[in-house]
């Protein structure tokens, strides 16, 4: 429940028709009561809210000017089943989501809950989608930085940024994702590393070691040879993504299809296919396929048509600047 102090200022904001203080309120109101393990009970205030601010054409958060694009934000609504990664992974992630929501059980034993999170593997193995899955699972809205949009010429401007951005990790509890995160991760030891880079990576790891906030921070990165080696000390679990196995191919195949796959199936030349190809790139074969269906009046998904597409993404690979 709200505590006594946040009762009253709620009350005050409403006597004083002070209507984003009410909002504030009652969101740290929904992050106490998520605190407490409540989680639908604080997801449903936070979309109380947000409908209202929507309604009336506010923004959920109020960036700062220079931040307008900097952070995106979403409430995404993908289930920890939609998932396909070896068990390993699914159950270290298992792992954050019933630390998180037993967070206060861990408090009284002076311990804290994983939170800071790093995801390493090729592009499209599912560290975006992990970050979803995560704020969907815990109720919690999705904040992705744009790194690149981060980093700036002017000295001394990316730490502010940087600062700014860990202010608001405190203030609003979310999912954080830095994706590519290697651009300002990168090791100081490198020949063609500057000195103002250096300078946003050790704020980074200062602010990240620092922060004592109850948000969930991602870094995403598809080259950690990159990466300096102190970061990795600075979060509390690191996850390594891989392409797709064999049976991660079909059971993904088949999630996507459903209804569209075709009873007679030539599995394995289509999975012979798909070798190589990424999570990401074999779920836009498969929606090209189901696509083409439709625009034809076609029934199914066959293997031949499904095969097809997947040999155009296996092209990608070879010719990669044919266009």
């Amino acid at each position: 429940m709200a505590t006594a102090e946040q009762i009253k200022s709620l009350i005050r904001s409403y006597v004083s028709s002070d209507q984003e203080q009410f909002f504030t309120i009652a969101l740290q109101v929904a992050a106490h009561e998520a605190m407490q393990g409540h989680g639908a009970l604080a997801h449903d205030i936070r979309g109380m809210v947000d409908k209202v601010r929507r309604e009336k054409g506010a923004l959920v958060i109020k960036f700062p000017q220079d931040m307008r694009g900097l952070v995106l934000s979403e409430e995404p609504n993908i289930p920890k089943s939609a998932l396909i990664i070896p068990p390993i992974i699914k159950n270290r992630i298992e792992r954050i989501i019933h630390e998180y929501r037993q967070q206060q059980k861990l408090k009284t034993y002076g311990l804290s809950n994983r939170r800071k999170i790093m995801l390493i593997g090729p592009p499209g193995t599912g560290k975006t989608m992990t970050s979803k899955v995560l704020a969907h699972e815990l109720r919690l809205p999705l904040y992705t930085i744009q790194v690149d949009r981060l980093v700036t010429k002017f000295m001394g401007e990316t730490s502010a940024k940087l600062r700014q951005i860990f202010d608001l990790i405190q203030k609003e509890m979310g999912v954080y994702l830095f994706d590519e995160f290697d651009a300002i991760g990168g090791e100081r030891s490198l020949d063609n590393d500057v000195g103002e880079m250096r300078r946003v990576l050790n704020s980074f790891l200062q602010f990240i070691e620092q922060d004592i906030s109850d948000s969930i921070i991602i870094a995403a990165t598809n080259s950690p040879k990159l990466l300096d080696r102190a970061l990795y000390r600075r979060f509390d679990d690191v996850l390594y993504y891989k392409q797709p196995s064999f049976e991660e191919r079909k059971c993904l195949i088949q999630n996507v299809l459903g209804t569209f796959l075709e009873s007679q199936f030539s599995w394995k030349t289509v999975l012979t296919e798909s070798n190589g190809l990424s999570h990401s790139e074999i779920d836009h074969a498969c929606r090209d396929a189901i696509k083409y269906t439709i625009l034809h009046d076609d029934q199914k998904v066959n293997s031949p048509l499904l095969r097809q597409m997947l040999n155009e993404r296996q092209n990608a690979h070879i010719n990669p600047r044919v266009r």
